[in-house]
């Protein structure tokens, strides 16, 4: 028996929901391909959004073969031709028209990989066959030189209603039992990612073939006992580093979301001044070899930043506390997204204005609420320091904003 998300995958790009603007620019790239100055399309957005079923879904409706590959498939030059190379410079086998897919390309990292970003523009300068890059966040520092060769199409986060909408369809095509009001709690779960949606609808319509608030309550126990919750608790409420070491090994977030969870909750858990003191101390050292990784790349580093945030934290206090604490999310992981994605979305515009005017990206920066003060007031203006400057949609509507 197929799984839900394999069972509804889109079949065209009018199956792709709420991502109507992004569609039509995919399809008018794929079918202009020849036309295009630039040779590679970058999808962008968040986990779940439809950019990798978006390419599988048009390839479907124009009738097209299509060959895809995962960034951390390969890491240096010879892989890249091996995989990439040849699939640009193979026909395809029914002698019909192929894309090309290559997903993930936020795998590549660091220093390692930067020849893999180089060699990837210039396959893609002679390929004879639509490119079509995925990423989550494009304006990454790694990325600026494809940004420049690639046309940018964002994938919007789902709304609520948008994802409890598919959810439904599901539900009448299968036959579950369910309430609209079922359906949008798991949407709101899954922050906007469909698959983890449909995934989360799957687990509960094995059960039986009723969605109910009980069993919609059970999985969300499970999950915070598996994740981050069931973390917390090793650490804080414990003092062998043995029991603390392991807590975040099955926990699916990231190392910051991991830090700032426990920035929120020491407060919280640790009364005494000197506790707190001693924590916030490991915390802020585990801090400080995060931004070395992020500088130099010196990845050995992970080993003492999870020894620092478990089993430092742990062993800070004098003897665990025994009171009831609920731990919560911080608020300041959303606003530091947003924050990242803004300051490199003007980055990224700076260094197309300061490669055309012959400055520096730092002037550049300076100069860009002249820019925007031009932008928004002569249309005209800003249509040919556009094309000049070779901004995107996307940049060109930041900077009018």
């Amino acid at each position: 028996m197929l799984p839900l998300i394999r069972k509804h995958t889109p079949k065209s790009g009018k199956d792709i929901i709420a991502q109507d603007e992004a569609i039509t620019q995919l399809r008018s790239f794929i079918l202009n391909y020849k036309k295009q100055k630039k040779k590679a399309v970058l999808l962008y957005g968040p986990t779940g959004t439809g950019k990798t079923s978006s390419a599988h879904a048009l390839a479907k409706e124009l009738d097209l073969e299509i060959f895809e590959i995962n960034a951390s498939d390969f890491r240096n030059k010879n892989q890249i031709n091996e995989k990439l190379g040849s699939a640009i410079n193979q026909y395809s086998l029914f002698s019909k028209g192929k894309l090309i897919l290559v997903d993930d390309i936020d795998g590549l990292s660091g220093t390692k990989d930067r020849g893999a970003v180089t060699e990837i523009i210039k396959l893609m300068q002679k390929s004879t066959f639509p490119i079509i890059l995925t990423a989550i966040n494009p304006y990454d520092q790694k990325f600026s030189s494809l940004r420049n060769k690639t046309i940018l199409v964002q994938f919007k986060p789902l709304g609520v209603n948008d994802t409890a909408s598919f959810l439904e369809k599901i539900c009448k095509d299968e036959k579950l039992t369910f309430t609209l009001d079922i359906l949008k709690s798991i949407a709101r779960r899954s922050g906007g990612d469909l698959r983890a949606a449909i995934n989360d609808l799957e687990i509960l319509s094995t059960v039986k073939d009723e969605i109910t608030k009980e069993s919609l309550e059970e999985l969300g126990i499970r999950e915070k006992e598996d994740t981050i919750i069931n973390a917390l608790l090793k650490i804080f409420k414990s003092t062998d580093p043995k029991i603390a070491i392991n807590a975040f090994d099955y926990v699916n977030e990231n190392l910051d979301q991991q830090m700032l969870w426990l920035d929120e909750n020491l407060p919280k858990e640790y009364e005494k001044p000197a506790d707190l003191q001693r924590a916030y101390d490991k915390l802020s050292r585990a801090d400080i070899f995060s931004r070395r990784i992020r500088r130099w790349q010196h990845w050995r580093f992970l080993v003492y930043i999870n020894a620092l945030i478990t089993a430092g934290i742990a062993v800070s206090k004098d003897k665990k506390y025994n009171k009831f604490v609920q731990y919560k999310p911080t608020g300041r992981i959303l606003k530091l997204w947003w924050a990242k994605q803004k300051s490199m979305k003007k980055k990224a515009i700076a260094e197309k204005i300061a490669h055309h005017t012959h400055t520096s990206k730092r002037e550049a920066i300076k100069s860009m609420p002249y820019f925007q003060i031009m932008f928004k007031k002569d249309k005209q203006l800003a249509s040919k320091l556009a094309q000049e400057f070779d901004l995107d949609k996307d940049e060109l509507t930041w900077l009018k904003k």
